[in-house]
């Protein structure tokens, strides 16, 4: 018993300086202000959208991007419509956009989707022809002054940049609220902290814009993982590329409602990064020790690193109980009384923790979301629940075959509807 109190206090700790060195970040986000750009000469962009039976959701965010407050001959958009069984590419065209159809069982993802997509611009495209590429999913919406401002954080030389992302549909339920405080919080509390202290930031899944002389050293799109985000983002990191955050770019899209699709999703993300590390974790650890960057330590050792490391706390408390339920009823009693003091006690403290980190997001954020007030502090009840429910999502991912498969989009919003009247934040 003494060696599982043992691991079990080795995790413990390991948590708390997991979470502990985010409390820095805390106060450079609260305390830091944020980068200002001036006004830059607008760059020529290509917008790239991967779309899979996205008939539903494509068109606002087509009308979003014709909407914003950028010069029209600066911005072409292109939408690969791939394995879609319904009327994608047609409402695609509808909208204004180039659109190639895409038929692959074998290479399934949105990066083989977006590789495709490039291999068709690049051929009839000469280099140079674009500046940079925009990445959105199809149920993304993006704020009238989006690609303005990005253009100015890429015009200040940096060659990847990510932007501010909210949630549609973060009124429906407690899940899609839990989401949504999650994304705002690694935007502002993550990202944001990040950039003011001249370390990379992290690109988290859509709504991020890529210099086309970085993808033509890469060779394209080359990231193929389950969480393809992560496996950019690590390979942006080994190679020294500083990845650069704009608050005020700032991007909606929708959540699931749904809890089992919730989790499937999330199981999706934890063994796609373990996929990274797979592949990768020699690199990262390389640029560690060697150029002691510390986004690659966040990356071997953050985000889901805290998930799989409550999951093992869990695992090995489990053990515990069973070696004293076999030995005898007085290890069994020793073993259960401090077992659940400190359970309730950590249960409420944990809990607790998470609220308040929900809730100073909720705050600060609040006049970004989308939602009625009295729901904003309802659900902000159920964000611990969210994140403890990543650990549901830990067993499937290691034992599991993982795999992707789209998440249907069915939040239709305008984005009047979103930003409020004349398409500004409300």
């Amino acid at each position: 018993m003494q060696t599982f109190s043992f691991i079990g206090t080795i995790l413990a700790a390991l948590f708390a300086v997991l979470c502990g060195y985010q409390l820095v970040y805390a106060a450079v986000k609260l305390l830091g202000g944020k980068r200002r750009y001036p006004e830059a000469e607008p760059g020529r962009y290509a917008v790239l959208i991967a779309a899979r039976n996205e008939q539903a959701v494509l068109g606002p965010l087509l009308d979003s991007i014709r909407a914003q407050d950028y010069p029209r001959e600066r911005l072409d958009i292109f939408v690969v419509a791939d394995n879609c069984t319904d009327s994608t590419a047609l409402v695609a065209a509808a909208h204004g956009a180039t659109v190639f159809q895409r038929f692959d069982r074998q290479r399934v993802g949105k990066g083989y989707a977006l590789q495709f997509l490039l291999d068709k611009l690049w051929s009839a495209c000469p280099a140079g022809e674009y500046d940079g590429y925009f990445v959105f999913d199809a149920d993304n919406l993006l704020d009238p002054g989006y690609i303005r401002e990005m253009n100015k954080v890429f015009a200040a030389g940096n060659r990847v940049v990510t932007g501010y992302r909210g949630v549609k549909n973060f009124g429906d339920n407690w899940l899609t609220a839990g989401y949504g405080l999650y994304f705002l919080r690694e935007s502002e509390y993550m990202n944001r902290p990040r950039d003011l202290l001249g370390v990379s930031c992290m690109v988290s899944g859509t709504g991020f814009l890529v210099a086309d002389s970085l993808l033509r050293e890469t060779g394209g799109w080359r990231w193929f993982s389950l969480s393809e985000d992560t496996e950019f983002t690590a390979d942006m990191l080994c190679r020294g590329e500083r990845i650069a955050y704009c608050p005020d770019a700032v991007l909606y899209d929708e959540q699931p409602r749904d809890f089992r699709v919730s989790v499937t999703q999330r199981s999706r993300w934890i063994k796609g990064y373990l996929q990274v590390l797979r592949r990768r974790g020699t690199e990262v650890l390389r640029a560690c020790t060697v150029g002691g960057r510390l986004p690659c330590w966040e990356l071997l050792f953050g985000g889901v690193s805290l998930t799989l490391c409550g999951a093992a706390g869990f695992l090995v408390n489990a053990l515990a109980f069973l070696t004293a339920l076999c030995a005898s009823p007085q290890a069994l009693e020793a073993f259960l009384r401090p077992a659940v003091e400190t359970g309730l006690l950590g249960g409420a403290g944990s809990f607790l923790c998470l609220y308040l980190t929900g809730l100073v997001t909720l705050l600060t954020e609040w006049k970004r979301i989308r939602c009625p007030g009295r729901k904003k502090l309802l659900y902000s009840l159920g964000y611990p629940v969210f994140m403890a429910t990543f650990a549901l999502a830990v067993a499937p991912a290691l034992f599991g075959r993982a795999q992707w498969k789209p998440v249907a989009h069915t939040a239709a919003l305008t984005v009047g509807e979103v930003c409020g009247p004349g398409g500004k934040i409300a």
